[in-house]
């Protein structure tokens, strides 16, 4: 097995895995969870899709992995106690989507892998910023992917202590992260992968996100899955779960299925 590439484009940390024989082949880009595996190495480790004909480009979250605060996550816990929604979720999100247009460019110069559409995959809060690009940037996607996903950022926040002070500000923030309710803006096939064990206000918006695609997406349920893809610190790569394996096969069939040519 090819070893891992590990860089930066534009700044933004990234494990990149070629293609078997390497050479040209599609692009596949992912963000990981902000659980185990919060990092894109742990999450290529994770998720490595080495069945599939294409590169896969895992990128670094804001503050995780090589972007940790003193090496330690400790500055992200404390976002999080200050503002779950204002100072934590919805700014990873908008940097998250905010970096990938120049790291996209970048990772374009590097590698081999076309100017054609690309696969989008994200995990958790990182699917929050794959949803987020199928349904705001330019950038042509032929197929996404989401695992235990942050559909409704509304039904993050209520994982957090207590209850959350709504005011207008924070009412619109969640409203933009919906992407139930932003579903007619996702054009193009979407798996939407979701762990048995996952929290159930998650996996009910996996369900209805489903629902509101219709034929234009797959929902696939997988047993034992909690929410975490791996163990905990989940920072470094580890050896890959068999909940992990499970989804890793899913998510290889599902993009082998829509690979485009590169010409």
């Amino acid at each position: 097995m090819t070893a891992p590439i590990i860089g930066t484009a534009a700044g933004v940390p990234f494990t990149a895995l070629p293609p078997v024989g390497g050479g040209v082949a599609p692009l596949v880009v992912s963000w990981h969870m902000l659980d185990a595996p919060r990092s894109d190495g742990a999450f290529a480790a994770a998720l490595p899709m080495n069945g599939l004909a294409a590169w896969r480009v895992h990128l670094g979250m804001p503050m995780c992995g090589a972007r940790m605060v003193d090496g330690r996550v400790d500055a992200v816990v404390a976002l999080a106690r200050e503002d779950p929604l204002l100072a934590y979720l919805a700014p990873f999100v908008r940097q998250a989507s905010a970096e990938f247009p120049a790291a996209l460019a970048e990772i374009r110069e590097r590698f081999p892998v076309g100017d054609g559409p690309i696969g989008v995959l994200g995990g958790s809060l990182g699917g929050a910023v794959a949803l987020r690009v199928l349904v705001e940037s330019p950038v042509a996607v032929f197929a996404g992917a989401v695992v235990n996903a942050a559909i409704r950022m509304r039904s993050v926040v209520d994982l957090f202590p207590g209850p959350y002070p709504y005011d207008a500000e924070s009412e619109a923030v969640v409203e933009g992260l919906d992407f139930v309710a932003r579903a007619g803006d996702i054009g193009v096939p979407l798996l939407i992968v979701s762990g048995e064990r996952d929290h159930s206000a998650l996996r009910a918006d996996a369900v209805e996100l489903a629902r509101a695609l219709g034929d234009r997406a797959e929902l696939l349920s997988v047993p034992g899955l909690a929410h975490p893809l791996a163990d905990e610190p989940g920072i470094e790569p580890a050896p890959q779960l068999p909940v992990a394996r499970a989804v890793d096969a899913g998510l290889t069939a599902w993009f082998g299925r829509h690979l485009p040519k590169v010409e």
